[in-house]
């Protein structure tokens, strides 16, 4: 389940700027600019046994996140390591999720944000299964309303906080409507992504997989890619269109926080919850766990 506690109470720490600070005094001003325009972009990472998986990724897909919004960090990728690690220990913890989050200051007011400087923060907490007991049962998806938008319209490729409004309301839509999440479909009508995670379908021990040409190609998505090639289960990368899902028999999502996670429904669309799906959840829990190969 995930926690219910409000996320500014807590005891702990949070690393602000360079050092750690007490949870409930890591804020930031009213006319901080990501608030008012979205100018942050953040990470989302697990640690297992006190290990952060595929932490230097996550870093260096915030650099370069920041980039493509247009602001540099002055924090290496190194330091955003340490910092991620130094978070973890400060609160105790081996298992758990890891929040870094960059975003322009309270510098300047306005569209423009030449005069404001860059910020980062790191929190982390214990999480569960993020889709609850739904993980293990397989999760049932909507159809979401709103559609991932063209490379030319949207900084797609960066962990941009502004590009999570849709996924939101999508969710949210589905929410209400009773499923545990939903399926995005991109501009052309594509099948793109869940709200927050990759998609990959099954078909005669085939997995197919949309190709992340408007949506973050998730460093768990790249994972589960390579623990199946690994199998010498053939991978296709592709378009996928919302009516071949008929012919599909499994599906899964993939990310930091939803691990490997099994679907058995997508609006009209049922799925077996299969012994491929069943083998790279497994697999994928053995890496990152320091299990695979023992």
């Amino acid at each position: 389940m995930l926690d219910e506690r409000t996320y500014d109470d807590r005891d702990g720490w949070i690393w602000l700027d360079g050092k750690l600070v007490p949870w409930r005094e890591a804020n930031v001003h009213v006319l901080t600019h990501a608030l008012h325009y979205a100018s942050a972009v953040f990470e989302g990472q697990r640690a297992y046994n006190g290990e952060i998986f595929a932490l230097t990724q996550h870093s260096e897909r915030l650099v370069q996140s920041a980039k493509m919004l247009g602001f540099d960090l002055p924090w290496s990728v190194a330091e955003i390591d340490a910092a991620c690690r130094e978070t973890l220990k400060a609160n105790n913890l081996t298992d758990g999720y890891v929040r870094p989050v960059a975003w322009r200051g309270s510098e300047q007011m306005g569209v423009a944000a030449q005069r404001t400087k860059p910020h980062l923060a790191v929190a982390c907490w214990d999480w569960g299964a993020y889709f609850g007991a739904a993980s293990e049962q397989g999760l049932r998806l909507d159809i979401a309303p709103w559609r991932r938008p063209a490379p030319y319209t949207a900084p797609v490729h960066a962990k941009a906080a502004g590009l999570y409004m849709i996924c939101t309301m999508s969710k949210h839509h589905a929410a209400a409507r009773g499923y545990d999440d939903a399926l995005m479909l991109d501009w052309r009508g594509q099948v793109a992504e869940a709200t927050g995670a990759n998609a990959f379908f099954i078909k005669d021990g085939v997995i197919h997989t949309p190709t992340p040409d408007c949506f973050l190609d998730g460093i768990t998505r790249r994972t589960v890619i390579g623990l199946a090639k690994k199998r010498g289960i053939e991978v296709i990368e592709r378009a996928i269109w919302p009516e071949e899902l008929e012919s599909f028999e499994q599906m899964f999502v993939t990310g930091s926080a939803a691990e490997v996670t099994p679907v058995r429904e997508v609006g009209p669309w049922s799925f077996e919850i299969g012994e491929l799906t069943r083998q790279l959840q497994k697999d994928y829990a053995d890496l990152v766990r320091g299990r695979l190969g023992k």
